[in-house]
């Protein structure tokens, strides 16, 4: 007893060291996950990033001046005029509501932050709560060591640094951590059977609904995985428990937030939820039948048991079918349909293929997003088969489709990154266990005996000859056991005695790991690697986290031999629609500065980035492709007062609206027919130089980009496209410019008013239309150009 206690004294202290040290590990993850992404206000300053950003902090903004009820009810007339948009009923509350409750218990605390700050900061602080969980769930797979490392990777990662920067508030920048706390929350209920931990999963499941989109992806892989165990013969009430209450709970839940509502049991995306629920119950009645019933009852109960179970199912799938038949796409959401088919987009649903996030991705960027983690993959993969149990299984399956689905978007390299970082982190985790126990081994005996240059050989040997002599002691104990037979009175005793003597031995997967010994030289070095590639892998984190994704789409900066220049023009564009237009006034432009404009400007649009209508966006495409009297005819039928364009070709910026010109013709001929792509097209190619096309030089979008667009040499040479434009002196005569920012990156028109009419065929004197036609061109000539 005395031996033990001493044992017990020394093990229990390391394992409460061990426990305080993992949760300083832990801070220290959290604040360097929160600390890399903050570069963006380091080196720019506190502003919102890029485009939806801006509506969700304009929606944040109106939930904390005006309280949730009349966020629910809050029907925004500044959008997509003249039809406007409800808001609470369109928009993914999750991330507003964050954001506010964050700003409303620091306020309470007395620390006076404004929203924009909460907002600014939202992504950094979740991105801290996702690494937590990124360990939580990795721990529950493959231990404590694998859950810090993957905790680690994830903290750092490029793919998600890139939506989850100070500044990025957008939806992802929450629904990541949800993803995987409800992955995180699975697994502990798949290992445990706990009730409780099957509630939690709902719970944020609800979360993830709340907070975005992709939380199909959820509610698909978490049934491909139960019924993945069912076919394999691993089905058990801890199946049961963690995927059951899961179904019923959570979709009860998600029907809640009213973007969702019917959805959650009317569409395509949900259908597969509910098979496997049908066939988790067939499956358990049999295991339930099977233990109550004799083998011959047993098999006249099985056969009427998937007799009926095969007639329900059929049942419920002829109403799926029913349900989904009258929609074209068979109830599938169009980005499900290109998630499933990478063409669909691109030939049905052009306004989705238009979207540069929504592309495939090249092999560069998995090198960029991911770096060294797409070498570490396939060893944790390996790994997790090394033993295969249900946690690790999932994990397997959360990598195979999130490799998948990145391959189709771009945009879901963000889904891939936290199972890289779990597969990784499990790689590193196994190898380092094995290396360190091969120094481990070895070490002592070469200090105490140095071995001979013949003797080398031998040393590799060593754990073998343990392992072997552990091998002989297991068996002789085995037998030993075997030989006596206890009484009935005595068994109790006996079976705690096998349980002790079970727990002296090593397992034989212990005795495996200990035959796992490479050799001291190999095991050193190979360390030493593995720590320049970690090396390798935190610089290019910090640049990628620094250069590659710190900079705001709103401002904008280049180096040059001359210094730094920063370019500020939208802003700039924005203030003076803000201070020098009508409050009432609309302001048209493409489908990509709604946002900004609503939220910057404070001005009426007629689009915006929510592209829920293809028939308005389709009308400003056509007028940004149309003649200059047909565009304003279609603007003045809208109410629009301006027109904003975004041009690149003096500064060299390439994503201006010539670029995304083609888009525009695409999505409005795909519902106007007179707007045809090749008419816009030489020869198959898009051009803008003298070998354009009539159509291309008298479009509206080609005259606003490149009006007065001539330097004094009569050159006008576009940075952007390399080339001389084919037209160049030209008038507007519907249109006016009223104001182009510093660097023309931002060119905004106001239409002219109609001419008055005039009644009668009566003919003017020809000394008026003279006189007429004279100060016409007096007035024509009053606008210099700036550039002479």
């Amino acid at each position: 007893m005395a031996a033990t206690a001493e044992t017990k004294g020394p093990s229990t202290l390391r394992n409460a060291f061990g426990g305080v040290l993992g949760v300083f590990i832990l801070l220290l993850i959290g604040v360097l996950a929160f600390s890399i992404r903050l570069f963006s206000v380091i080196k720019y300053e506190s502003v919102i990033h890029e485009f939806d950003p801006y509506f969700n902090y304009r929606v944040t903004q109106y939930l904390t001046k005006n309280g949730i009820y009349d966020f629910w009810n809050w029907f925004d007339d500044r959008t997509w005029y003249p039809l406007g948009r409800v808001i609470g009923g369109t928009v993914y509350p999750g991330l507003t509501l964050t954001a506010g409750s964050m700003w409303w218990l620091l306020n309470s605390l007395n620390i006076p932050l404004s929203v924009e700050t909460v907002c600014v900061f939202t992504a950094p602080i979740f991105s801290a709560n996702a690494a937590w969980a990124t360990f939580l769930l990795t721990k529950e797979v493959k231990g404590t060591g694998a859950g810090l490392t993957a905790a680690v990777l994830l903290a750092m990662v490029p793919s998600y640094i890139s939506r989850s920067v100070a500044g990025s508030y957008d939806n992802e920048a929450v629904a990541i951590f949800a993803l995987v706390f409800t992955f995180y929350l699975y697994i502990k209920t798949l290992n445990t059977g706990s009730l409780f931990y099957a509630t939690l999963n709902a719970l944020s499941y609800f979360y993830m609904v709340c907070s975005w989109g992709g939380y199909t992806f959820i509610i698909n892989l978490i049934p491909m995985h139960v019924l993945l165990c069912i076919l394999t013969g691993r089905y058990s009430s801890r199946l049961y428990i963690a995927y059951a209450p899961l179904v019923v709970l959570g979709t009860l839940l998600a029907s809640l937030v009213p973007v969702v509502g019917f959805n959650a049991v009317m569409t395509s995306e949900h259908f597969a939820s509910f098979l496997v629920f049908i066939i988790i119950h067939v499956v358990a009645f049999i295991y339930y039948i099977k233990g109550i019933l004799s083998p011959k009852m047993f098999k006249v109960a099985m056969t009427l048991v998937v007799t009926i179970g095969l007639a329900v199912s059929c049942a419920v799938i002829a109403i799926f079918i029913a349900l989904v038949a009258s929609s074209p796409t068979k109830g599938w959401s169009g980005r499900s349909l290109s998630l499933l088919d990478p063409t669909y987009a691109s030939k049905y649903i052009p306004i989705i293929a238009s979207v540069s996030e929504h592309q495939p991705p090249t092999w560069p960027s998995y090198f960029m997003d991911i770096n060294v983690l797409a070498f570490l993959v396939p060893a944790g993969i390996i790994a997790c088969f090394l033993p295969l149990s249900d946690a690790s299984s999932f994990v397997v399956l959360y990598l195979v489709t999130s490799v998948y689905f990145s391959g189709v978007m771009v945009r879901l390299m963000l889904v891939l990154a936290p199972a890289a970082c779990i597969m990784s982190g499990i790689a590193l985790s196994e190898a380092f266990d094995v290396f360190t126990r091969s120094i481990k081994l070895q070490l002592p005996n070469i200090l105490d005996n140095p071995p001979d240059a013949g003797d080398m050989n031998s040393v590799s040997s060593i754990a073998q000859n343990d392992a072997s002599k552990i091998d002989s002691h297991a068996t002789t104990k085995s037998e030993t056991v075997s030989k006596e037979r206890p009484s009935r009175k005595n068994r109790k005793k006996e079976k705690e005695k096998e349980k002790e003597n079970v727990e002296k031995v090593p397992s034989h997967s212990e005795n495996k790991k200990r035959l796992l010994v490479l050799p001291l030289e190999a095991s050193a070095v190979a360390i030493l690697l593995l720590i320049v590639l970690g090396g390798f892998y935190v610089v290019h984190c910090v640049w990628a986290a620094a250069e590659a994704y710190s900079a705001p789409s709103i401002v904008l900066t280049s180096y040059a031999h001359d210094g730094l220049h920063v370019f500020d023009d939208f802003r700039e564009a924005y203030a003076w629609l803000r201070h020098n237009t009508d409050v009432d006034d609309k302001v048209a432009s493409w489908w990509d500065y709604g946002y900004q404009t609503t939220a910057m400007a404070n001005r009426t649009v007629i689009v915006d980035n929510n592209t829920w209508n293809n028939t308005h966006i389709a009308t400003v495409g056509t007028a940004m492709s149309s003649p200059e009297k047909a565009a304003w005819e279609i603007f003045n039928s809208l109410d629009v007062k301006y027109v904003l364009v975004v041009f690149g070709g003096l500064v060299g910026y390439p994503s201006d609206d010539i670029n995304k010109f083609l888009w525009m013709v695409r999505i409005g001929g795909g519902v106007f027919p007179h707007i045809r792509e090749p008419d816009y097209l030489r020869d198959g190619q898009y051009r803008i130089d003298a070998q354009a096309t009539p159509t291309m030089l008298n479009c509206l979008m080609y005259k606003l980009s490149y009006y007065r667009f001539v330097e004094t040499d009569g050159k006008a040479f576009d940075r952007v496209r390399r080339t001389e434009i084919g037209k160049k002196y030209f008038k507007l005569t519907h249109f006016e410019e009223v104001f182009t920012t510093h660097h023309w990156m931002v060119r905004i028109y106001k239409l002219k008013p109609p001419k008055n009419r005039i009644r009668g065929k009566l003919k003017k004197p020809k000394s008026s239309s003279k006189s007429s036609s004279s100060n016409h061109k007096r007035a024509g000539n009053t606008q210099k150009n700036p550039w002479q």
